[in-house]
């Protein structure tokens, strides 16, 4: 398989939307189809060839880092984020050196989706293009998302290339959580906590920030009344 082989699963949230769920688990491991949310994100990523996943960790550390450990099917490391809140941007920029100059998914720990035509990380995969991209974001149809309760993230071009909603206009897009990037979007990066949102608004005015679509059904599992519905849309979908 070609394309990156490592990748970062963003995990150090309070989950604070969750709770009760939360109280005494960190998010990823709220389970949706008896399945920790973290295990569907590996899961997914060690399908497109990914070998080596960072997590960050922060909101009941102790008890995901034992939960990772009993991983067999990929090596894990952890970045520890103990001592301070650093958003997805600084949570990223201080898991940098991990991965050596390579390009490498993003994946958030509370998206889960159904397959539509293909795999998606596959997908992300096969466009991928480091010559032309600083990063490649999943787009997820608005009309075929549950769980979503904004106005859209980005619009996207015929050619895929990504540009920011103008105010009091929507887009049919909201990105799911799933993205590569090269390291060069982190260059001349904001120390401390900071949003990745600010890193590929830079690439918008480069011409660089692209997305595809995804075919399939995204689940953005954030709040106990996601996590049901999430549950029931699933439920239908197993095989009886």
């Amino acid at each position: 398989m070609s394309g990156p082989t490592r990748a970062m699963i963003l995990a150090a949230g309070l989950g604070t939307r969750m709770r009760p769920l939360t109280n005494d688990v960190p998010k990823p491991l709220v389970k949706v189809r008896g399945r920790a949310l973290i295990d569907h994100a590996i899961d997914r990523l060690v399908d497109a060839g990914v070998t080596m996943i960072v997590v960050n960790v922060h909101y009941f550390a102790d008890k995901l880092r034992a939960h990772l450990a009993q991983r067999r099917d990929v090596e894990i490391r952890i970045s520890d984020e103990t001592d301070t809140i650093l958003g997805t941007g600084g949570g990223i920029v201080r898991a940098l050196p991990q991965f050596e100059g390579e390009p490498f998914f993003v994946h958030n720990s509370d998206t889960v989706w159904a397959e539509g035509f293909g795999h998606a990380l596959e997908r992300l995969k096969t466009r991928w293009d480091p010559e032309a991209m600083d990063s490649l974001l999943l787009m997820a149809s608005l009309v075929t998302s549950m769980g979503y309760e904004g106005r859209g993230d980005f619009l996207m071009d015929s050619d895929g290339r990504l540009s920011s909603v103008p105010e009091g206009r929507l887009s049919p897009f909201a990105y799911p959580g799933a993205c590569i990037v090269h390291p060069r979007l982190f260059d001349d990066a904001p120390k401390g906590a900071f949003p990745l949102l600010m890193l590929w608004e830079r690439a918008i005015e480069r011409g660089r920030l692209f997305g595809i679509r995804l075919d399939g059904v995204w689940m953005h599992v954030g709040t106990p009344e996601a996590l049901r519905e999430a549950e029931e849309f699933l439920a239908d979908l197993a095989p009886v």
